[in-house]
């Protein structure tokens, strides 16, 4: 089950067995995030050495897809898990002229949702991984 903070900031993406994919619904950056499907997991070090690798070659991929859709200067990769217990992995784009640059994306500004708006990548990333991920 997906932990209610994110179910509540985020925009779903797709999924595979695994994994929930979700959008952070903030327009100051790209921002996906990634969630292993298994129960009751609050650090990377608890999943099993396969899944570890596995989630690592999802965080890659997702770190590829979104600099390739939206030609971020710098990706941001994260698994803080301080507000929300559930293991999720943070892919953030960065560019050197968004509002938080170069600092971290946390605790900076205030979130700015899209509202009735997706972001413009949001539709070629959910294809190139429901290619894959059927």
């Amino acid at each position: 089950m997906l932990h209610p903070v994110l179910e509540a900031d985020t925009g779903a993406i797709g999924e595979t067995a695994e994994y929930w994919l979700r959008w952070m619904d903030d327009r100051r950056f790209p921002w996906v995030i990634i969630v292993p499907k298994e129960p009751d997991i609050r650090e990377w070090h608890e999943l099993s050495h396969e899944a570890q690798h596995s989630l690592l070659d999802m965080v890659n991929r997702c770190s590829r897809q979104l600099q390739m859709l939206t030609g971020a200067e710098k990706m941001n990769i994260g698994a803080l898990g301080n507000m929300v217990p559930q293991l999720h992995v943070h892919v953030i784009g960065r560019s050197s002229d968004d509002p938080c640059w170069p600092g971290p994306v946390w605790g900076q500004g205030t979130r700015q949702p899209w509202g009735e708006e997706q972001p413009p990548w949001l539709a070629a990333l959910r294809d190139r991984f429901s290619q894959r991920c059927a």
